[in-house]
């Protein structure tokens, strides 16, 4: 099951991507079960506690396209992107694509499961728009 949601930001396309690929802020737009930090240069780790189980992921930074790529390590069934595109006029777009495959609740994407990835999806781009907006009404921060 494919799961996708779009939101406009508030900035540049490149100033959009510098914060959502910033480690460091990430726990203020992510969903709060996903935990993320550094490991090497354009690389980062993260832990998400689902349910009873605790999966480490990766994520890798392609600046060069404005994207960020993920996955699980134990389970190829799992993988994501976000990409950021220029809207015009000094606003941009957020596309996150999540993909869920094999016997996980969320790849018949009827249910909780699938409602509640849904909501998760739009109140992660919510709280992006907030900390985009935050960065650009506030330089340097």
């Amino acid at each position: 099951m494919e799961y996708e949601a779009t939101r406009g930001m508030p900035a540049e396309s490149r100033v959009v991507f510098d914060v959502a690929s910033d480690v460091s802020t990430m726990d203020r737009w992510l969903p709060e079960e996903i935990h993320v930090r550094d490991i090497a240069p354009g690389l980062a780790e993260a832990d998400a506690e689902t349910g009873r189980e605790t999966h480490q992921g990766l994520m890798r930074k392609v600046p060069e396209q404005l994207r960020l790529e993920w996955g699980i390590k134990e389970r190829p069934d799992y993988t994501g992107w976000l990409q950021v595109t220029d809207a015009g006029a000094g606003a941009s777009e957020v596309v996150v694509h999540l993909s869920f495959l094999g016997d996980q609740p969320e790849a018949s994407g009827s249910g909780r499961a699938g409602d509640v990835t849904r909501r998760s999806l739009e109140r992660s781009l919510d709280r992006l728009a907030e900390e985009v907006g935050r960065r650009v009404a506030q330089p340097g921060y």
